[in-house]
C-alpha cells in the first residue's frame, strides 16, 4: 500500500509546497499514483505530519484571500523519508503496483542505488510470475452451468484476457530492464562501499 504521507514528504523534498499545492499536483501528476487524494485528506495529514514532527509550515499571508501555510521536511521528516525510500519493498501479485509506481518516482531521483534494487526486486519476482504462469493449462472447467453461459465464449475471452495480460507483463518487465540500465549508466559507487548486487 502507498504510504500517502511519504508520498507527501518527497513532493515536499523537491519545493515548499501548500496543501492546496500537493492536492493540485496529485490530480494532475500524481493521478497514477493514487486514484483519489481529497484535499481534506492531505490537510489532515499535513496537521499530523506537523504534529509528529515531521514537517513545518510558514504562513504566507495573501490580500483578500484566505493565508496559505508552506509546508517543508523538518530533519525529522529527511530520516523519515529516507527510511521509506531505502526500506525493503514486497511485490504484489497485481504488476505496476501503485506502490512500486510511488517508491521509484520517488527513490530514482533520491537515491539511484535504492531504485536499482527496488527494480531488481520488482523484476526478480515478475520473472517468477511469468515462470510459474505463463505456459499452465487455461482450459476453464465447468460443472453445473447456467444454461445462458456461453462456455465456448468465456474460454475464448479467459484466452484473450491471458494474452492480454501476458503481453503487458512482459512490456513491464521490458521497461524495468530500460529503466535499470539507465540507473546505471554513470553509476558512482555504492555509499560506504557497499556492493549493490549483494
Amino acid at each position: 500500500m502507498v504510504k500517502f504521507d511519504c508520498v507527501l514528504l518527497a513532493l515536499l523534498a523537491g519545493r515548499p509546497r501548500s496543501g492546496f499545492d500537493l492536492g493540485r499536483w496529485m490530480e494532475t501528476e500524481g493521478q497514477f499514483l493514487r486514484s483519489r487524494a481529497h484535499h481534506s485528506q492531505i490537510y489532515r495529514l499535513l496537521a499530523r505530519m506537523t504534529d509528529d514532527g515531521w514537517v513545518a509550515f510558514e504562513v504566507d499571508p495573501r490580500e483578500g484571500r484566505p493565508d496559505a501555510k508552506i509546508y517543508r521536511p523538518t530533519p525529522r521528516g529527511r530520516d523519515v523519508l529516507w527510511e521509506w525510500v531505502r526500506s525493503p519493498y514486497e511485490p504484489t501479485s497485481r504488476f505496476q503496483d501503485p506502490d512500486f509506481l510511488a517508491r521509484f518516482t520517488f527513490t530514482a531521483p533520491l537515491d539511484r542505488h535504492a531504485a536499482i534494487r527496488l527494480i531488481d526486486t520488482e523484476l526478480a519476482y515478475r520473472r517468477a510470475q511469468i515462470a510459474r504462469n505463463r505456459d499452465r493449462d487455461r482450459t476453464l472447467l465447468f460443472e453445473d452451468p447456467l444454461p445462458e453461459l456461453d462456455r465456448s465464449l468465456a474460454q475464448e475471452v479467459f484466452d484473450e484476457l491471458h494474452a492480454y495480460g501476458a503481453s503487458a507483463v512482459d512490456t513491464w518487465v521490458a521497461w524495468l530492464q530500460g529503466m535499470r540500465h539507465r540507473l546505471e549508466q554513470d553509476r558512482a559507487p555504492e555509499p560506504d562501499g557497499e556492493d549493490p548486487s549483494a
